[in-house]
């Protein structure tokens, strides 16, 4: 398994690569990234093999979109899968801002929005910024945010557009597993396609396997695994660096410990086991990972193609690390 190997994102006919670059940082996420920075992080991927690129119009209120389409308007447009999303509008005095975008276009912000005629609104304005006359895969983000209207508004606008071809597959962006469980239980025949699930199935949190997994696989929904780095807290156990935590809980810091104690015995960074583990599930179709520069992009791919070997996914069992029954990929 490479980074660079390309599969079916389940039913929806789109073939996306087994690592995909998530474009948060290229909007400023925590610090500044320059346009020219952004463009060589995004062509650096692309000769690389990476073949999925997910963004978002919140992602420094408009910045992503706008760089990602402007360094993807050189390439062949069937060439790669391009996911972006709706819930959130950017807007003048637009009220739901977050201090996590280091430099954020003066005057907007973004508003939450996820009534019909809104996400009609925001994949409009996507679509300019980003300079194309479709969009591979469209997130609902956050739906949580306001579940009533999102499964059963932005969802009707969304199936309109995949319908009309606007758009290539509906699908979610969460970071709580129960709540793309309900989503797909409550939202209309078919449904959304795929699941971006962020921090809910990696080495530290394993909860998207109570019910969302499994309800995956029974409805042939492609699941694309974000935030298997868990923030960077794998790399970076000191207080206060960019995984956001001011504290590590000591349980949880010595499970980490322990982590990169075994993968040392065996000789694999910690963050290959981190990026490959999610892909041992059935629904899990490929791995999102970010990064803010050609040298990081060239690093994840790197660290993604290292080997791990039969014998360390059976410590991580034994030691209790991972759960017993818990799937793993083959060697």
């Amino acid at each position: 398994m490479r980074a660079d190997d390309l599969v079916l994102l389940g039913r929806t006919g789109l073939r996306v690569s087994r690592l995909g670059l998530g474009l948060a940082s290229l909007g400023g996420l925590f610090e500044p990234v320059s346009q020219q920075q952004a463009a060589a992080t995004l062509d650096t991927a692309w000769e690389l093999g990476v073949r999925l690129y997910d963004t978002a119009p919140v992602y420094g209120y408009g910045r992503s979109e706008t760089r990602t389409g402007a360094a993807l308007s050189r390439r062949p447009r069937d060439a790669y899968v391009l996911c972006t999303k709706v819930g959130r509008i950017i807007e003048p005095g637009g009220p739901d801002t977050q201090p996590i975008w280091a430099d954020p276009p003066a005057g907007v912000g973004p508003r939450l929005d996820y009534s019909y005629a809104g996400v009609l609104r925001s994949v409009e304005e996507s679509l300019g910024r980003l300079g194309l006359d479709r969009i591979d895969v469209l997130h609902v983000h956050d739906p949580d945010e306001d579940f009533g209207a999102a499964v059963a508004d932005a969802y009707r606008a969304l199936a309109k557009l995949r319908d009309e071809g606007v758009i290539g597959a509906v699908s979610l962006g969460v970071n709580h597993a129960p709540v793309a469980a309900r989503f797909l239980r409550e939202a209309a025949s078919p449904g959304p396609d795929c699941v971006l699930l962020a921090g809910r199935y990696n080495l530290l949190d394993q909860s998207g396997l109570e019910e969302l997994l499994p309800l995956c696989v029974e409805r042939e929904v492609a699941v694309m695994a974000a935030g298997v780095y868990q923030s960077g807290l794998l790399a970076d156990l000191r207080p206060g660096a960019p995984h956001g935590y001011t504290t590590i809980p000591a349980e949880l810091g010595a499970r980490i410990r322990a982590l990169r104690k075994l993968c040392a015995a065996f000789d694999v960074p910690p963050l290959t086991v981190a990026a490959r583990f999610p892909l041992g599930h059935p629904a899990v179709v490929s791995v999102v990972v970010g990064a803010r520069s050609p040298e990081e992009v060239a690093e994840n791919v790197t660290l993604f193609n290292r080997p791990v070997p039969g014998d360390l996914w059976a410590a991580l069992k034994s030691t209790g690390l991972l759960p017993g029954g818990t799937p793993t990929p083959s060697a």
